[in-house]
Parts: C-alpha cells; sequence; structure tokens
C-alpha cells in the first residue's frame, strides 16, 4: 500500500472510529429484517459478516438468544463489540473473529442465518448469493442490506457518483438475481430515511471536528461529506433496501414469471384462494 493510500485508509477509520453505526440502518430495521426470516432454532446460530462495532449482533443475541460469529477485517471495530458484549453479559454469545467475508473458512451448513447489514457491498451483491450459500443449514436464511435506485431515471449526479463507486441497481433486479441464483425471496422493503441519519449525522459531527491536519483526513472528510450531500440532495433516487432470502429446494426448479405465464399464474391463484381478488393484486 502506499503511503497516501495508507494515510487515507487510517483516516477513513479513525473517522468512523467510535460511531455508533457504519452504514444506515436501525435497530427497528435489524428487528424487521429478523422476523422476516421467520422461526428460528432455540438458539440459532448467526454469522454476522462485516459486522463492524457490532450493533446487529449485539441485538441478535440479546433478542433472538444467538451465537453468533461476529466477522470483520479492522480489529478495532472488534474490540468495540467485544468491550460492548462483555459490558452487556453477552461476551459468551458473540464471538468476534477478523477475517475476510470473501474468504471464510466455515464447512458448509454451518449457520441458520447469514446476516449483513451494509456490507455486502465489500464483495458484491451476486458473490455474495454465490459464495454464502454453502454456509447455511437447512431451512437457513441470508439477510442482507443493499444500496439500490428507487427511480429508473436517477438524476445524472446520483448516477455518475454511484457508478464510479459501486453500480446501483433496483430492488426488483436485486429479487430477480435472487431468484436467479436459487433463492426464494422471503421479503424486502426499503429502509426509511430515518436509518440514513442514524449513520450520517454523527458521521458530519465528526467531520466537523476532525483535524484535517492529519496526513489523509481532508481527503476522508471531503468524501463524507460529498456523500451525505449527495444524499440530502438526490435521497429520492436511491436507498437502502433489506433483503431476506431463503435457498430454494433444488427439487423444485425457479425461475421468474415470464409474459405467457400470466394467464396461467391467475388461474392457479384463483382457484387457490376460491375468488378473484387474489388474483388481481397479482396482477397489479
Amino acid at each position: 500500500m502506499s503511503d497516501n493510500a495508507s494515510f487515507l485508509h487510517d483516516a477513513f477509520f479513525a473517522l468512523h472510529r467510535g460511531l455508533p453505526r457504519q452504514g444506515p440502518g436501525s435497530d427497528a430495521t435489524t428487528r424487521r429484517l429478523l422476523g422476516l426470516a421467520g422461526p428460528l432454532p432455540e438458539r440459532p446460530r448467526v454469522l454476522d459478516l462485516g459486522c463492524g462495532p457490532g450493533r446487529s449482533a449485539l441485538l441478535l443475541a440479546a433478542e433472538a438468544g444467538a451465537e453468533v460469529t461476529a466477522v470483520d477485517t479492522h480489529e478495532p471495530f472488534l474490540d468495540e463489540l467485544r468491550a460492548s458484549a462483555a459490558g452487556r453479559g453477552l461476551d459468551g454469545s458473540v464471538r468476534a473473529v477478523r477475517g475476510d467475508m470473501g474468504a471464510l473458512p466455515y464447512p458448509d451448513g454451518s449457520f441458520d442465518l447469514v446476516w449483513a447489514e451494509s456490507s455486502v457491498f465489500v464483495i458484491g451483491f451476486d458473490r455474495a448469493l454465490a459464495e454464502w450459500r454453502r454456509l447455511l443449514a437447512p431451512g437457513g436464511t441470508l439477510v442482507l442490506t443493499e444500496c439500490a435506485w428507487t427511480t429508473g431515471a436517477p438524476a445524472p449526479e446520483a448516477r455518475a457518483f454511484w457508478d464510479e463507486h459501486y453500480p446501483l441497481c433496483t430492488v426488483a433486479e436485486l429479487s430477480a438475481a435472487a431468484v436467479a441464483a436459487g433463492y426464494h425471496v422471503l421479503g424486502t422493503f426499503l429502509q426509511p430515511d430515518s436509518d440514513w441519519d442514524e449513520y450520517y449525522v454523527p458521521l458530519a459531527a465528526r467531520a466537523d471536528a476532525a483535524d484535517t491536519s492529519v496526513p489523509g483526513m481532508a481527503e476522508a472528510v471531503a468524501a463524507a461529506r460529498a456523500e451525505i450531500a449527495l444524499r440530502r440532495e438526490h435521497g429520492g433516487d436511491y436507498g437502502y433496501a433489506g433483503l431476506v432470502l431463503r435457498p430454494a429446494d433444488p427439487r423444485w426448479p425457479v425461475r421468474a414469471e415470464r409474459d405467457g405465464d400470466r394467464a396461467a399464474v391467475r388461474e392457479v391463484v384463483a382457484a387457490a384462494f376460491g375468488r378473484p381478488d387474489e388474483a388481481d393484486l397479482v396482477d397489479a
């Protein structure tokens, strides 16, 4: 790593150290995702990838009774998590591990939930779908949050920013990719604007207080402010979305509906419910 890249790396993590979140989210969103995952074993095994300081890991351990393996590459975040877990009496339920979410050593079928809030961008959505599926036990669930377009015609400024940093899809495109990769989509939802505030308000305050004479800090602060400004000016064009996915039974092939399927799908739905109301909803 060059000196400049090293300075930027260190400044980025210094800017984020001690913040409650490292991406848009909230305890309410974590609980909503957990609810969509459906019934769990009495003590579910959870793999929290890109856990940061572990806000989700702590909630899952405390409220779902989970045994959480929390993975991140940044040891200071893991130290924060260990301290928080010990302070809440959860150190026996949360194991913080320094590791690479793109090179996970765990055996197939090791977890009931694989969880990644605001972190799947590190390796990319499609790669995550392909590589993390093997980690799920039978009946297990993959829970992700991912930034997505909320309009088919985003502003040029928003498009240019995201095309440079991390090209986005719509939620419908993400869902279709999940189906194509062999998952059932148990649920999706767009996270509220308040989830962005939980991340950006503390980050903006930290940026305002930062010592920009530290090597790399001026660039890190400028990048944070540019991202916050983009959200303020074009936040209607994109948002974070939650997706809850379960591997499909390989005995039942799944594909996206085609135009020629619509009449048959309508007939099946109407027959299943004994009336046309639900079929009208599906058509809509």
